[in-house]
């Protein structure tokens, strides 16, 4: 059976066993509360990123990034999660000509009652659609396909190089938001509702700078989430200098809270996500060997700390590995854990936090990523398998998208569901309630 470690902050700097978990033995490919409902092979090395599930019941939809030569989108059809199958798939035109990674993050965003998909991109400048940085495509008429369109597309005429990642959010106004990457410095902010209306300038209401290099600094990756106790829209952002948390409940004049900066083994932030009431947060870098972090952002009590320079705790399955991207849901934290597949670990002690679930889907070499890609980040060709997971809080559906393998979903015994008042903590997470708002909402001033 794998060995599942779980890293007090305390022992960060000693070093690990020499050995790797032997193989796993027949019948002991995941944890036995962990079962698989769906498997579809997608095809292409790499080709797969990531994944997002909608929300309510009566639309079972999942949606999966395509990139590379395959770039694009697949809908996976949930209605019976054991008979799961790609209802439709739309890529980009002209594949040849279209140079770089192509799609990379999904989000979906209901505005009225009209639900949209946005898929974001990443293409070189030598090519078409240098300056793409998503497609809306109206998936209201789902489950029949023909009703799928693309409304349009966000372009950013300052810049080259498209969004990496982009974030969904039902804001306190009302507004449903994406947030994205691209463009330095800082990430862009796209109105969906203006957009869809024609908005000449694709939406954009604001920026959120990064304080890291002298406010030049970038983002890879963000969460952002009402805060009940101050009344605040919080941008959790993971970059340049580390990680960064501001108030955007103003959109056009964001506010810098606090940074997590100076600690050992910092090189740039990956990804940041905090706990529903904002007290811990999970943080990811982008290396071989690097565990998942855990922060306390609160040490002093209920405010925000000026600075963080410590974790309190951390997590991984693998020394030789790196988890990748995760999903809060306290106090289970879901992961995608490249070569080691699925991963679910619990924060409730986020000083000792243990692995509760685990299913290996990535059935490759270790290290394979190097071997088909020359990949310029360094991180040692290990970040290959589980690249994206995602939660339907509604039953507890679990999602996750491999690089290699393609699409899976599993349920993990027990968790048949969540909701944050279940556990003494506001019912936030990345999924949002387009209808109501965000969970602590004492009051909307709708614009």
């Amino acid at each position: 059976m794998p060995s599942h470690l779980s890293i007090p902050a305390v022992i960060l700097m000693v070093a690990f066993p020499t050995c790797l978990p032997a193989q796993h033995p027949p019948g002991m490919q995941g944890s036995r509360n962990v079962r698989v409902l769906a498997h579809i092979p997608l095809g292409g090395d790499f080709s797969t990123t990531d994944i997002e599930v909608e929300q309510e019941l009566s639309r079972p939809y999942a949606y999966v990034t395509r990139r590379y030569q395959h770039s694009g989108f697949d809908i996976i059809n949930l209605r019976d999660p054991s008979r799961a199958y790609v209802m439709y798939s739309w890529r980009m035109e002209q594949p040849e000509l279209h140079q770089g990674t192509g799609a990379l993050a999904p989000a979906y965003v209901k505005v009225g009652n009209r639900y949209y998909f946005v898929n974001s991109y990443q293409y070189s400048s030598n090519g078409p659609d240098g300056d793409l940085g998503a497609s809306v495509f109206d998936v209201t008429g789902l489950p029949d396909t023909s009703q799928v369109r693309e409304v349009g597309r966000i372009r950013t005429p300052d810049t080259k190089g498209g969004f990496h990642e982009i974030f969904a959010y039902r804001h306190s106004t009302g507004r449903s938001l994406v947030f994205t990457t691209g463009g330095n410095p800082g990430a862009r902010i796209y109105d969906i509702g203006r957009f869809v209306a024609g908005d000449s300038a694709y939406g954009m209401v604001g920026r959120v700078p990064n304080p890291a290099e002298g406010g030049r600094g970038g983002y890879h990756d963000f969460y952002v989430g009402f805060d009940p106790a101050s009344q605040q829209d919080r941008f959790y952002g993971a970059g340049a200098g580390g990680y960064h948390v501001y108030d955007v409940t103003q959109l056009d004049a964001p506010k810098l809270l606090t940074s997590v900066t100076g600690f050992a083994g910092l090189t740039s932030g990956h990804t940041f996500t905090p706990t529903p009431d904002g007290r811990y947060a999970v943080a990811e870098l982008e290396y071989q060997y690097s565990p998942l972090r855990i922060f306390d952002l609160k040490p002093q009590g209920d405010s925000l700390a000026k600075t963080v320079s410590r974790p309190i705790g951390a997590w991984m399955t693998n020394w030789k590995n790196l988890p990748h991207n995760h999903e809060v849901r306290w106090p289970f934290v879901f992961v995608s854990d490249y070569e080691d597949g699925l991963s679910v670990f619990n924060m409730m002690d986020p000083t000792n936090p243990y692995t509760v679930g685990y299913y290996d889907i990535y059935d490759g070499p270790h290290q394979a990523r190097t071997a088909y890609i020359n990949h310029p980040s360094g991180v040692g060709g290990t970040n290959n398998g589980a690249f994206g997971i995602d939660v339907r809080n509604a039953d507890g559906l679990i999602v996750v998208s491999d690089m290699t393998t393609g699409f899976w979903a599993f349920k993990m015994d027990g968790f048949d569901g969540w909701n944050g008042h279940q556990w003494g903590m506001p019912n936030n997470s990345s999924a949002q309630d387009w209808d109501n708002g965000p969970d602590g909402l004492r009051k909307k001033n709708i614009s």
